[in-house]
């Protein structure tokens, strides 16, 4: 069968429901999102005079649920505008719609019966065909599935998708022995390709892959972290970033999940156990989680959990952590280990974790024990969760946000190493891990010939990881680096093409990254035929310039070397614009300042759908000045029309950058003019780096040639300042912006029109460049500049909104 997905029911409007209807509108499809009529009128309505027949009335669930999803942080929509893709209704009255669907997808309450009673209305209604799945996270899929027709049975499998929906990559696909393998297939292609997503085949087992797994070594870590009697703040530094996992560490994570989701999946994960895992009591809840639990402080939800948030005397925000011996907040402390600040210097996590074990003090014992159970519990859930070990790291990377997997993890620390410890432990694993290092074999995983292998437990030998066609892993192609030094590195990608890797600290843009460039591009025009520039961080594609080196000459007053400085930024960003062959970027999360600088001169933006691209210098006292303040007065000039619509486009790009404005996804940034209709946009972050690799193809294809300079770039002169400056005055009469805001604005404005030109005129990109650069040296002697840089350069985060 030839599917096409045009249409997509979503039945259930809760929190799940509703981001999952936010996210098919995201990709543009047509959603129509059902729930329950009430039961009876509220005072309001009956206030209202409303009757049970009143749509007002019959949609009032499904519309609250709604509104509630589009107000909530982070966004479920790319654009507030693709609600209007989303149609709302009601089981009784909507439900016969679904005959026209092609996907229908069921988020009801986690009750067999009710699911049940939902399915045997489906199955009456929808035509012969169509694809029909379950969101649940712990019933059983072939019970669902009972007493439905046969092509129902055929057409259904469970597809769990993790909450958030547009953020979380993971998308488990659980069939059932009827569901069709043309399904299966094709769920596994779709989610990948055109929800974003990782998609993962899963056993229909208790918790999948990542409930399973994850809940057991959250719960194990709370556990652990009593026993040792670590706190809140220490345990969430030691299981944050610092070991390749979210900054919500554990603590924070449940909490914004809600407690009492922790505790539901655990307890039936128990429930399930019965006869079936040998570690099933450690499903059993921890007595600090419990005691929570029976207060119902569940998190975020109820105003407190773990954590909580009052404000103080001064009225500012304060996060208050619990005491577990008292079971009252206190204020958040630093949290100080002799292991971590081991691992200060180490910028690759997966060099970081062999440290980290080896530590003497309680962090070190810490992880050992943490590490080792879980490891210890992944292999003896093999063969009943997963025939295979890379479809357990890929559920936990992409379900919980972790960078490496779980064997991943253990291959970086070393598999004899590590099975050292977990025995001094008494964590032995599964009997197949000791036959693996019997065999000669030392890893879960090896690279042969730029493609990755995993361990395969069957046949004990070494297999390739699918769907790598598809994709290209950087971190694959160590064989393949043409040139690198401290700060990037440059490889061949094949057919070509070579893609240039930051390798600095969130990608900052130093002297080293600079050279990158110019020497990519140089490399690229003697002996191939395109440039991409892309990474696979998970932090940034480029958080910007670094300021390291000009705060210290800016501190100095070193006004020759920061003019040197930003020339040369500016000469790098126009032979990117201006080079012999394309250059690429892949942009994806973070890419500020500088970053947006690069993409901004791209011969084309290949972004990841989750971009938040912005000039964000206003925030650091500063203008763009690497041509981004130069470009969009361009992109200013290329959408020019007549009258005063010129002054309304200019208005908004000067906005933009004014307010340091950071885009909300690829599809903002579009809306932004950041990115313009030759770019593309990538839902899979996987395939970012080879969709990026194939559009530097079809321009080299279709006879790439080197483009001119501009020179006919319609400035505004005194016309576009005055409009602009008079707008300044306002905001800073009204006390909205400080004398230094109001002075960089005027330099920004200044510059965007051109400078003080008598009338609207066409001028070159040079001449945009030089007055950048000027009015960039005359705002790092300002005292209130470099006061921006320090707070940065110490800790603060770059502006965002």
């Amino acid at each position: 069968m030839n599917r096409s997905i045009r249409k997509v029911a979503v039945l259930g409007s809760g929190i799940m429901g509703s981001r999952i209807a936010c996210h098919f509108a995201n990709i543009g499809v047509e959603v129509l999102l059902l729930d329950i009529v009430p039961r009876e009128l509220s005072e309001l309505e009956k206030a209202k005079g409303l009757t049970t027949e009143h749509p007002a009335f019959r949609n009032r669930l499904v519309n609250d649920s709604f509104q509630q999803t589009l107000k909530a942080t982070p966004a479920s929509l790319y654009s507030p505008s693709f609600a209007s893709r989303i149609k709302l209704g009601n089981f009784d009255d909507n439900l016969a719609d679904i005959k026209n669907y092609d996907w229908i997808i069921e988020v009801v309450v986690e009750r067999l019966d009710i699911k049940k009673s939902i399915y045997e209305k489906v199955d009456a209604l929808r035509k012969p065909g169509t694809l029909i799945t379950s969101n649940t996270s712990g019933i059983p899929i072939h019970l669902m599935a009972e007493g439905r027709s046969e092509d129902f049975k055929k057409n259904f499998c469970g597809t769990h998708f993790f909450n958030p929906p547009r953020y979380l990559r993971l998308l488990e696909i659980i069939p059932t022995p009827d569901t069709d393998q043309a399904v299966i297939d094709f769920l596994m292609h779709y989610g990948d390709l055109f929800l974003g997503k990782t998609t993962v085949l899963c056993k229909d087992t208790p918790g999948f892959i990542a409930n399973r797994l994850g809940i057991y070594a959250l719960i194990q870590t709370i556990r652990v972290a009593e026993e040792m009697g670590l706190s809140v703040d220490e345990v969430d530094k030691l299981t944050g970033p610092v070991a390749g996992r979210p900054k919500s560490g554990t603590y924070r994570l449940s909490d914004v999940v809600g407690l009492d989701t922790t505790v539901h999946v655990a307890n039936n994960l128990y429930a399930a156990g019965e006869g079936n895992d040998e570690s099933r009591d450690a499903f059993v809840i921890p007595g600090a989680m419990q005691k929570l639990f029976d207060n119902k402080w569940l998190g975020d939800k109820t105003g407190q959990g773990f954590y909580k948030k009052i404000k103080d005397e001064k009225g500012k925000s304060v996060i208050l952590a619990l005491d577990f011996t008292t079971l009252e907040y206190k204020p958040s402390e630093k949290v100080k280990f002799a292991t971590l600040e081991g691992t200060k210097a180490i910028s690759d996590v997966s060099k970081r974790f062999a440290v980290l074990v080896a530590g003497k003090d309680k962090a070190g014992e810490f992880y050992r024990k943490t590490f080792a159970d879980v490891f210890r519990y992944a292999t003896l859930r093999i063969p009943e969760i997963s025939d295979e070990i890379f479809q357990i790291d890929q559920a936990i990377t992409a379900g919980f946000g972790w960078q490496y997997g779980l064997f991943e993890t253990w291959d970086a620390i070393g598999v004899k190493e590590m099975l050292t410890i977990m025995e001094s432990l008494e964590l032995k694993p599964a009997a197949w891990v000791y036959d693996m290092i019997a065999g000669g074999n030392t890893s879960f995983y090896k690279v042969e010939g730029g493609k990755r292998h995993y361990y395969d437990i069957p046949s004990k030998s070494y297999k390739k990881v699918p769907g790598q066609e598809s994709f290209i892993l950087l971190s694959n192609l160590s064989d393949n680096i043409v040139w690198k030094n401290a700060g990037a590195s440059l490889y061949d990608m094949g057919d070509g093409i070579l893609n240039l890797e930051f390798k600095s600290k969130m990608n900052t843009m130093g002297s080293e990254v600079i050279e990158g460039i110019q020497k990519g591009i140089s490399i690229a025009e003697k002996d191939f035929r395109g440039l991409v520039i892309g990474n696979e961080s998970v932090e940034a594609f480029s958080a910007g310039a670094n300021l390291a080196m000009l705060f210290m000459f800016a501190i100095e007053q070193e006004f020759d070397e920061i003019n040197m400085v930003i020339a040369q930024f500016q000469q790098t960003m126009m032979r990117a614009r201006y080079s012999s062959i394309p250059v690429v970027t892949a942009p994806h999360t973070l890419a500020l300042g500088g970053g947006c600088e690069l993409n901004l001169h791209a011969d084309k933006i290949v972004a990841h759908a989750e971009t938040y691209m912005g000039l964000v210098e206003f925030g650091v006292g500063i203008i763009p000045a690497g041509g981004g303040t130069k470009e969009m007065a361009l992109r200013c000039s290329d959408m020019y029309q007549a009258g005063d619509t010129e002054l309304n486009i200019l208005s908004t790009a000067f906005m933009n950058i004014a307010q340091a404005k950071v885009s909300t996804s690829a599809k903002d940034a579009r809306e932004m003019n950041y990115l313009q209709e030759k770019d593309q946009i990538v839902l899979s972050r996987s395939r970012l780096i080879a969709e990026a690799k194939q559009a530097a193809i079809d321009l080299a294809d279709n006879g790439y040639t080197q483009p001119k300079q501009r020179a006919d770039i319609k400035v505004q002169g005194k016309t576009g300042i005055a409009l602009l400056m008079a707008g300044i005055a306002q905001m800073r009469l009204a006390n909205y912006i400080t004398d230094h805001d109001a002075k960089i604005a005027n330099k920004l404005a200044y510059v965007i029109n051109g400078g003080d030109l008598s009338y609207a005129q066409p001028v070159t990109e040079q001449y945009l460049l030089d007055l950048e650069r000027e009015a960039f040296l005359s705002l790092c002697g300002e005292k209130k500049t470099l006061e921006r840089m320090q707070g940065l350069l110490n800790g603060g985060k770059p502006p965002r909104n």
